[in-house]
């Protein structure tokens, strides 16, 4: 497996907490582990023994040559222990030493450091007495500035309120881990605070605020906002993990039944035969997904609300304000689309409103209390990626393999979906899938495209009154991550994107350094109250290697 980032996803300023605290593994942690991960330590224990047992008594009623001598059964005293024989042997060689054979008996050193007590005046410093000697620091009192390592790494590891953080979905090597960045936007400084360990490769992320709900019970007094991040992999089940906890070994939420479909069970893909058959889906749950997640979304209006889009062919709802306790899982589950669905996001301004787009070349718009009056449109190509419009309640983007972004209306949309279903408009953004799609949160008619032609691109949408929308492109750049595979736009700043791919690369591109960017959108910056400046060396940053700052160094000492 490649080395690559799938995903990339932001997070506010001033959400994250201070001073990140360290994971604590002691009791009440290993009784919340075992029951998030349905572990039954009793049974465990059980079968231990009976493999044990099974142990000691292998060998029994074996016949012909493999069975036992009954003499050697019956007299175990005739067993001798080939090292206690070798230590008699050595103590019968030592007990013929004479007693005065210590050759280094002659030197007397048991009276060596005697004779230098002994001694007196000799030395500069014979006459100093009750001096004492601290091997530490700290614990000398004529010390007062002292070293405290503690507040080091305190000073290293806080965030700020003026700092984003950056979670990324990397696989290196075979291992995959979430790399949490800190991006401090004024010094143009990002780098790696902190990272997690993930069971499989990643495939999608989403932010979130709402503290889940563990197996143990919440007091009153719990926290009702958080800094969370839910994880999608190739497993059927979701994890969610604090971003405000570091060296964390347990996500503090897992969303499924690994015990009932067994994804870290491998299992065969064939007998070794060139004639293979099919791969049989899974059945089917109401409860739990039991292939790959690949989408998430969570509900801004309704917080403890968060959707997920499965290779099992459904769409899942699912209540973080309840344990997941045996027998429960998701609240509902949706089989709107006939192949593996790809992404789900919510609508922020009708938020019981789905978005999804499926491999079965569809998309589908449904409300969650009644979802068998959606409607949808089909496509040409399979779906990449899709986004609400949120400065319009009924718009949406979805981009496809085919290197088209399409535009709907989802109030145009039929119920039938064999009836036709324009687009308002449609962009050829890419040559190749177009991987990565995003709208800005805080510039209207601002999106960004990145595709598998390794560019990500800004356009610019101009929505005239009762026409078709005028769209050109604005700005287009190679942020050398290769292939990209996800681009978004920052939370906090209008035209800041955070791109990676490939290259398990993360690249931040300020658009607004671009003198042509700022002209073209100069008139929707005034609007909404932004002021962009200038800025050197083209907008582009990223992460800093130590030979790289070490080749730079001697460029500017030349």
């Amino acid at each position: 497996m490649s080395n690559l980032i799938s995903c990339v996803s932001w997070v506010k300023r001033g959400v994250s907490a201070h001073q990140p605290s360290k994971y604590v593994l002691d009791e009440k942690e290993l009784e919340r582990v075992s029951a998030l991960a349905r572990i039954e330590i009793e049974d465990a224990r059980i079968e231990l023994e009976r493999a044990h047992n099974a142990a000691k008594s292998m060998g029994k009623g074996a016949e012909g040559a493999e069975a036992d001598d009954a003499n050697e059964d019956g007299d175990e005293d005739a067993w001798v222990d080939e090292e206690d024989a070798s230590m008699e042997v050595d103590g019968d060689v030592q007990a013929d030493v004479p007693e005065n054979g210590d050759d280094l008996a002659q030197y007397n050193l048991d009276e060596y450091d005697e004779d230098d007590a002994k001694e007196d005046g000799v030395g500069p410093f014979s006459n100093i007495k009750g001096l004492t000697f601290y091997r530490d620091n700290q614990d000398d009192p004529y010390i007062t500035l002292k070293d405290d390592a503690e507040d080091d790494e305190r000073s290293e590891l806080e965030v700020l309120p003026t700092d984003n953080l950056l979670v990324t979905a990397k696989t290196e090597d075979d291992v995959s881990q979430l790399e949490i960045y800190v991006y401090d936007e004024s010094q143009d400084n990002l780098y790696v605070h902190h990272d997690l360990m993930l069971p499989n490769f990643p495939l999608c992320l989403e932010w979130l605020d709402f503290p889940p709900t563990s197996s143990e019970m919440q007091s009153d007094t719990s926290p009702k906002f958080g800094n969370y991040i839910a994880v999608g992999t190739l497993d059927p089940e979701i994890e969610i993990w604090s971003l405000d906890v570091m060296e964390s070994m347990y996500p503090d939420m897992i969303l499924g039944r690994p015990d009932k479909t067994a994804a870290h069970v491998p299992v065969p893909a064939g007998t070794g035969k060139k004639k293979r058959k099919k791969t049989k889906h899974r059945p089917s749950s109401d409860t739990y997904h039991v292939d790959a997640v690949l989408g998430l979304s969570w509900n801004r209006t309704h917080r403890h609300m968060l959707a997920s889009a499965s290779a099992d062919r459904t769409v899942k709802l699912w209540d973080l304000s309840r344990p997941i306790v045996d027998g429960e899982g998701a609240i509902r589950s949706f089989g709107v689309h006939k192949d593996k669905v790809q992404a789900v996001q919510w609508n922020e301004k009708e938020p019981t409103v789905l978005l999804s787009g499926s491999y079965d070349r569809t998309v589908r718009v449904f409300d969650s209390r009644a979802p068998d009056t959606g409607v949808g449109a089909v496509l040409g190509a399979d779906v990449e990626a899709l986004r609400w419009d949120p400065w319009e309640t009924h718009a949406f983007y979805v981009s496809l393999e085919n290197g088209l972004v399409l535009n709907f209306d989802a109030r145009a949309l039929p119920t039938d979906m064999k009836s036709p279903s324009p687009a308002r408009f449609t962009l050829s953004a890419h040559d190749g899938a177009v991987s990565a799609l995003d709208v800005s949160p805080l510039l209207r008619g601002c999106i960004c495209t990145g595709g598998t032609d390794k560019l990500v691109k800004v356009w610019n949408v101009d929505q005239t009154t009762g026409g078709k929308p005028a769209v050109s492109m604005v700005a287009s750049r190679d942020m050398e991550v290769g292939k990209v595979f996800s681009a978004v736009f920052s939370p906090d700043d209008p035209l800041t994107i955070a791109a990676a791919g490939s290259k398990a690369k993360l690249q931040i591109w300020d658009v607004g350094a671009n003198s042509g960017a700022r002209r073209a959108f100069a008139s929707k910056l005034s609007e909404a109250g932004r002021v962009l400046k200038e800025k050197e060396g083209g907008g582009l940053v990223g992460l800093v290697n130590d030979d790289e700052a070490s080749e730079n160094e001697g460029d500017e000492d030349d």
